[in-house]
């Protein structure tokens, strides 16, 4: 068995008497982008916080490399890098000063600075912005000055709120690009509520839904999480619905317009059999045929009951 690198044990955590989250487990043994997932006010936040040792829950226990962050917060914390939703930049200063700040608050030794420094620069594209005050940075590149501030204490855990937020399209693309390099070296968790950036970004899932886990698996078994039950269709001799409809295996058919067809079914090796079959002896002038994944807004749909 692989060291945790985070465990996360029978959490809870309650706002005066409302629970917030309830009974969360989880286990992290390999590096890789987690997506934390949830719509707003599912618990994420919440989780977040407690992970990163900013909030002390109510019940259970979070273990960063076998540390327990409520007894032992200073030693877990080296372990921790945290970039929140809005990130904590110092306007006043420029790039490089403010990474000394920040390696100071890190306690990393004054001798070791200057090359902390500069390799996080490199490492996040904003080494030839070292002299720019913060202000005068773009969205993108403050983001990127956020996540920096994040990994330079060379963390083995980071945690990324809503990272791509507020950014242009080609800053998103950016900004994934250099999620995906640091997590080749450690483990990556990124909060958020939007599905696109979780199947662009993130290896596996951990889905937080009213307060409870939903889900925790790979993105792949997240998108087969409800099993198909459709053909996509195209036949070019348009057919009649009544003859598509009595193929075995079908139970049903909708038509799409022009030469597409979508075909709901029981089983699928039998329905695509009997299609091509038929399609070749009636001369329908079969061209395309794919079975129909549930679209990732549908599995959200069906995890959080909405």
């Amino acid at each position: 068995m692989d060291e945790s690198i985070v465990k996360v044990e029978n959490l809870s955590h309650r706002y005066s008497v409302q629970w917030a989250i309830r009974d969360i487990n989880f286990e992290i043994t390999k590096n890789g982008i987690y997506g934390l997932l949830g719509s707003n006010g599912a618990g994420k936040s919440t989780t977040m916080n407690i992970m990163c040792g900013i909030l002390k829950q109510t019940e259970g226990r979070v273990l960063i490399k076998g540390i327990d962050i409520g007894k032992n917060p200073v030693e877990a914390k080296r372990h921790i890098g945290f970039l929140p939703q809005k990130p904590p930049l110092h306007s006043d200063l420029n790039v490089a000063e403010y990474l000394e700040y920040c390696a100071e608050l890190r306690h990393i030794p004054p001798r070791d600075m200057p090359k902390a420094i500069q390799e996080v620069m490199e490492k996040c594209g904003i080494a030839h912005f070292k002299k720019r005050l913060i202000r005068n940075l773009s969205g993108g590149y403050q983001q990127r000055l956020g996540i920096a501030q994040a990994i330079i204490h060379n963390p083995d855990f980071v945690v990324l709120d809503e990272p791509t937020n507020g950014l242009d399209p080609n800053q998103i693309l950016e900004v994934r690009h250099l999620i995906k390099e640091i997590a080749e070296e450690r483990t990556v968790i990124l909060s958020t509520h939007i599905l696109s950036e979780v199947q662009a970004t993130c290896d596996y899932i951990r889905m937080i839904e009213q307060g409870h886990l939903v889900f925790s698996g790979t993105v792949d078994e997240f998108d087969n999480y409800i099993m198909p039950n459709t053909l996509f269709v195209t036949l070019m001799a348009e057919p009649a619905v009544e003859e598509l409809e009595v193929l075995p295996g079908v139970i049903g058919v909708n038509e799409l317009g022009g030469a597409h067809f979508r075909l709901q079914f029981t089983d699928v090796q039998e329905a695509a059999e009997r299609l091509v079959e038929t399609s070749v002896a009636r001369g329908w002038r079969l061209t395309e045929v794919h079975v129909e994944k549930s679209s990732l807004n549908e599995i959200f749909a069906e995890l959080s009951k909405k």
